[in-house]
């Protein structure tokens, strides 16, 4: 017979696996609709009712926190990969500039979901959409205390480095996330242009900065 705790670990598994596939009928809402996308439109994606998406995230709020870790996890391993890739300094930071312009820029539809909030959602009814904007300064400050942890480690910045590779970190993903945001906007040049002109911006400090002993390498 099987034990209570081999039950709770199935009864887990089972959890943990129904999350997964209403997280995947929430992303394919979220590609078609953008910021736009209810807890309506998913569950009716999923094949369940709202009672029970909430049964699983709680609220909206619960259930764009998911999305949210989900994608910034797996851009986060992006530009890690890219930072690690086996090249010279200045074409790595390039390559971590164009995987962050590269992942918005093939889904816009989720990366306006999880940064801008429903702008044209009407009033009176606020499951049209997901009024996320408020939720978007957390994503970034992770996505910028990251980046301080990967500069902290492989750049010698000399007393006080820590802190200076946090401001580093956050400045720089600041810096990509308004120039990459206009631009998914407006379109005014190249992506290719774009990262060139970003990387010219940061190269002068970034040149002239050390690795750090027996770190990884910048």
């Amino acid at each position: 017979m099987e034990t209570t705790q081999q039950q709770a670990g199935q009864q887990r598994t089972a959890a943990e696996r129904r999350r997964r596939e209403l997280l995947e009928a929430a992303d394919r809402v979220v590609l078609r609709d953008g910021p736009k996308a209810s807890m309506n439109a998913i569950a009716a994606e999923a094949g369940i009712t709202k009672p029970i998406l909430y049964r699983h995230f709680g609220d909206k709020g619960g259930l764009y926190r998911a999305l949210a870790k989900r994608h910034t996890d797996a851009l986060l391993a992006a530009l890690r990969s890219a930072l690690d890739a086996p090249a010279e300094r200045r074409e790595r930071v390039e390559a971590t500039l164009d995987t962050y312009l590269a992942a918005i820029e093939a889904r816009p539809q989720v990366y306006r979901f999880l940064m801008h909030p429903a702008e044209d959602a009407p009033a009176p009814e606020p499951e049209q959409g997901f009024d996320v904007g408020r939720h978007s300064a957390p994503l970034l400050r992770r996505m910028g205390e990251d980046l301080g942890v990967v500069i902290a480690e492989r750049i010698d910045l000399g007393p006080g480095r820590e802190t200076l590779a946090r401001v580093w970190g956050h400045g720089i993903v600041g810096m990509m996330h308004a120039a990459g945001d206009w631009w998914l906007g407006e379109r005014p040049c190249s992506r290719a242009e774009l990262v060139r002109a970003l990387a010219d911006l940061l190269w002068g400090r970034l040149a002239a900065a050390g690795d750090r002993p027996a770190g990884p390498g910048f």
